[in-house]
């Protein structure tokens, strides 16, 4: 048996998440009630940012992180990384905050790092599952993921899902100031740079379901902005792999 990570801080960016935020941070104490909780918030017009303040004043296990403005669920995210490295948690989390993902899944995810360095919470392996998608949103994610594997040449059924969690060694030892991904591409492109870097990635089936308050963040500057990196990274991954057959094993580094 692997040993447990160690602390744990979740990092939830918000954008006008304020019927969302309180519920769900409530469902994650009581799923995980030692996890810490970083609320990044891009200065969200319907004043998320203060309920999470009022709730950080109250519970010192919650912190909050003000943006100036919206640049993206990466950039979010990567100042969520950035601030938490300071600290001393030794597993950092993503986990939207719209309800999507289960808090109730989270101790499954944690102790998937018991033999991992990544769990990856998966709506496409045995025992995962979506509610209330719309077929079209469906067909749009489990198209992007087989494209993305496809492309990329990695096993990861759900490479596109953002329910995560990492040991502190991978963001340590990634080059994160390279990653330059936006939209949901960015997950996408954190699995994948694990992968190519050696660390070990374990998809944990999750439920996922359709939020009920507050409207998708999914846009079509997104989809786009993923259709183009992965085909980019993909073309790159097939040339690098031709250049390596043409040169004898002997000169190959």
């Amino acid at each position: 048996m692997g040993e447990a990570p160690g602390p744990v801080l979740v990092v939830i960016p918000t954008y006008d998440e304020r019927e969302n935020i309180c519920p769900v941070v409530a469902r994650l104490h009581a799923a995980v009630p030692d996890a810490d909780v970083l609320v990044v918030d891009d200065s969200s017009p319907d004043g998320t940012g203060r309920i999470a303040d009022g709730m950080a004043a109250a519970d010192p296990r919650i912190r909050v992180l003000h943006r100036a403005e919206k640049s993206g669920l990466g950039a979010a995210y990567l100042a969520g990384f950035a601030t938490a490295l300071l600290g001393e948690h030794q597993v950092l989390v993503e986990m939207d905050a719209d309800g999507s993902h289960a808090p109730e899944d989270l101790p499954a995810l944690l102790d998937a790092l018991r033999h991992a360095d990544v769990a990856l919470g998966s709506r496409y392996v045995a025992g995962g599952q979506v509610l209330n998608w719309p077929v079209h949103r469906q067909w749009l994610s489990r198209g992007g993921n087989l494209y993305s594997r496809i492309a990329l040449g990695v096993p990861i059924r759900d490479i596109t899902g953002g329910y995560r969690a990492f040991r502190r060694q991978v963001l340590e030892e990634l080059d994160l100031s390279e990653v330059a991904s936006q939209g949901y591409c960015f997950q996408v492109d954190m699995a994948w740079r694990a992968v190519q870097a050696g660390f070990r990635v374990r998809e944990v089936p999750i439920t996922f379901v359709e939020r009920e308050h507050g409207a998708s963040k999914m846009s079509g500057s997104i989809v786009a902005e993923a259709l183009c990196n992965v085909t980019r990274w993909g073309a790159n991954r097939l040339l690098r792999r031709r250049g390596d057959e043409g040169v004898p094993d002997a000169l190959r580094a």
